[in-house]
Order: C-alpha cells, then sequence, then structure tokens
C-alpha cells in the first residue's frame, strides 16, 4: 500500500477562459475528485494532490484561437517570466516526497502569482 497521485488541472477551473468550456469543466471535476479520493485513500497511506498550471507554452495551447492572448497574460507574472514545464514537475516531483506527507486534497497553483494580481 502507499503511494502518490497527483493531478493536473489548470486555472481555467476556477475563471471562466475563451473557447475553454469543455477542458475547464473537466478540470473543475477533476478537482472535486482529488479531494474526495485524498479521504477515500488516505487509510491505504495514498497521497492525492493536484497542480494547477497557469499558462505554460507547450503545443497544447495551439489549439485556442487566443493562444497569443494567454502567452502574453502568462508572461505577464510578478516573477517575469512565463510558468514552465519544469516548474510544474518540480512541484508533482515535491509532492511525491515524505516532505508533503501531511498535504493532501490540496491544489497546488503554480502561475508565477499571475492570479494575485488584481488585473489578469
Amino acid at each position: 500500500s502507499g503511494g502518490h497521485i497527483i493531478n493536473i488541472t489548470s486555472e481555467g477551473s476556477r475563471r471562466v477562459l475563451p473557447f475553454y468550456f469543455s477542458v475547464g469543466t473537466s478540470k473543475a471535476a477533476l478537482e472535486a475528485v482529488t479531494r474526495y479520493l485524498a479521504v477515500e485513500l488516505a487509510p491505504q497511506g495514498i497521497s492525492v494532490n493536484a497542480v494547477s498550471g497557469g499558462y505554460v507554452d507547450t503545443g497544447a495551447l495551439d489549439h485556442f484561437p487566443t493562444k497569443d492572448q494567454m502567452l502574453e497574460s502568462g508572461r505577464d507574472t510578478p516573477v517575469g517570466r512565463m510558468v514552465t514545464v519544469d516548474d510544474i514537475a518540480r512541484v508533482v516531483a515535491f509532492l511525491c516526497t515524505p516532505d508533503a506527507d501531511m498535504i493532501r486534497g490540496q491544489v497546488i497553483v503554480v502561475d508565477g502569482g499571475v492570479t494575485l494580481k488584481a488585473d489578469f
């Protein structure tokens, strides 16, 4: 027994984004599944969490007509750079370590602070 489940979600689960209905609603459902499974699987030693990424320049953005706007918004972070795949991966890796053992059912936002800004 034991292990880790890390779901990948996005800010579109909490914010309404153009052309994102199907993905956004499924990501919101996945966040609910994360919370429920965290409680259900804890007795077996399985931790369940999610990582919500900001805009990351991957091939997935190619499918959105608003790709250029999304990329610009993603670069306009308080940190001054866009979130990378490695940023997401490092958080996923951390959640699989003993240091994160008491983090359960949480959605960790990795967006460079962009959603903290009043003008996002």
